[in-house]
């Protein structure tokens, strides 16, 4: 049985009670992990204020050279990990070994970045005094991070902790701890001081809400759905705790008449169905221009028809299940909503069912057209292979309908015209907009949401100022 990391240590819960974790492509157990609860937070809370005293302490020059040698044993036992974060989430392998990869490269470019925090010095009215800036780590800070990737959204949070001096708690979701908890053994092997780096496992009205609540926990970093996030975020303000917030998205993109219409169908195509869709990133609504709708819409439905559908772990796999039956359940909810209200089925819109296929939570990568606007495949969060497709008469009309939505994490427009790219990324509301490219986040580029989707930013160097107070000194 896999165990939690609390001071370096692998540990069962204090209950000693444990979850079950099922593969989602054929039903099996694949392991059983410790069910933690507030107590075993807290040991967690006492472990990470030794850690981070010894932590911070630690030249930024050694704290990187430890963060390059925790990347450096992830890959070793990249396979590994991998195939643990296929069996327990469902994604193919490929993905998951991308994932890891990810992980791995993110732990890099934060290490890089813990010799380069700087402070200031500021000249004062009174010549006889100088002022200085000093940044210093924050402390404990907790990372709550959810199933669809678990692993690479979990170095989203650590990288930066890490680097800039903190400690830090990671909650993995209850159905998929396993890779997060070996990223983490090793990790611990690469040289982090006892309590540096832990992980509880156990379900979120427990350990997540010890974690918001425990006032020894300063920052909270939080990936999930938008009415979670907003419940972290009062609940954290009660503790007046720093929160990163990174939530759900609805992610638009335009398809202009002039646009390279094989490689948008393409991208597009792996931007919606990459993961079985389950990405706050993912297209989740397109927009095409009426001149060029019909011939772009057979472009979708060929790709949509050929993805070969099956077992994470099965070579050549494109899709995998989703990651639970009620996932399943929910985006099956969202496709009848849509075809209650008029919306026509151009591929897939039912579960894959036979051999290798019953006890999973399979459906179809499904594409939607003639969809009411007020559908929930619209309205909400599509989590799951469903593609919504609009026919739009011009860009103004592409941008109002990309802009009805609480939601404002990414968006793209696909183009040959600068013109009709600038005019997008300005006034598209969403904290990224990529131009003629697939919606994948980069370690250099700050990435976060605007609206419901999220309060501050992961990825790039702005990340780091969230993780570090700012102190002024007055020398006399």
């Amino acid at each position: 049985m896999a165990q939690m990391v609390i001071g370096g240590e692998s540990v069962d819960a204090l209950s000693h009670e444990f979850t079950d974790i099922y593969n989602p492509a054929t039903g099996e157990l694949v392991d059983r992990v410790p069910r933690g609860n507030a107590e075993d937070v807290r040991r967690a809370v006492s472990a990470a204020e030794e850690g981070f005293k010894a932590w911070s302490r630690t030249a930024p020059a050694k704290r990187e050279a430890i963060l390059m040698k925790g990347a450096d044993l992830i890959r070793e036992h990249l396979e590994e990990v991998a195939t643990l974060l296929t069996k327990e989430q469902g994604k193919p392998l490929r993905d998951a070994s991308i994932e890891v990869g990810r992980f791995a490269e993110n732990l890099e470019f934060y290490a890089g970045l813990a010799t380069k925090i700087r402070g200031e010095q500021v000249p004062l009215a009174d010549p006889t005094k100088y002022g200085m800036i000093i940044r210093h780590p924050i402390g404990i800070c907790g990372a709550i991070v959810p199933w669809n990737f678990p692993v690479s959204l979990m170095g989203n949070k650590i990288a930066p902790a890490l680097a800039a001096g903190n400690s830090i708690i990671v909650k993995p979701a209850s159905t998929t701890p396993l890779a997060a908890i070996r990223c983490i053994e090793i990790l611990n092997e690469a040289g982090l001081p006892a309590g540096t780096l832990n992980i509880v496992t156990g379900p979120g009205g427990a350990v997540g809400e010890e974690m918001l609540v425990n006032p020894k926990i300063r920052k909270i970093a939080f990936t999930g759905e938008t009415g979670t996030g907003i419940h972290v975020m009062e609940a954290a303000a009660r503790e007046m705790k720093r929160v990163t917030l990174e939530l759900g998205g609805s992610d638009p993109t335009i398809v202009c008449d002039d646009a390279d219409l094989a490689k948008a169908a393409a991208m597009i195509s792996i931007g919606r169905f990459f993961n079985c869709g389950q990405a706050c990133l993912a297209v989740k609504r397109l927009y095409v221009f009426e001149s060029v709708a019909d011939e772009f819409i057979d472009l979708m439905v060929g790709r949509a028809n050929r993805l070969k559908v099956g077992n994470g772990l099965t070579q050549g796999t494109q899709m995998g299940p989703l990651h639970t039956a009620t996932q399943r359940d929910e985006i099956e909810a969202m496709v009848e909503d849509a075809k209650k209200r008029g919306a026509d089925v151009l591929a897939g819109g039912e579960r894959i069912t036979g051999e290798g296929f019953d006890n999973g939570n399979f459906y179809k990568p499904t594409l939607l057209v003639n969809v009411d606007p007020d559908s929930r495949v619209v309205r909400e969060e599509a989590f799951g292979p469903a593609l919504p497709i609009f026919r739009v008469k011009d860009l103004d009309d592409a941008i109002e309908q990309a802009n009805r939505s609480e939601y404002g994490l990414g968006s793209s427009i696909w183009t040959t015209s600068m013109a009709k790219a600038h005019e997008a990324a300005e006034r598209i509301e969403a904290g990224y907009t990529w131009v003629n490219d697939l919606h994948v986040a980069y370690d250099e580029l700050p990435f976060g949401g605007v609206k419901h989707s999220g309060v501050g930013k992961e990825h790039g160097v702005e990340a780091m100022d969230f993780y570090l107070e700012s102190k002024s000194i007055v020398m006399a």
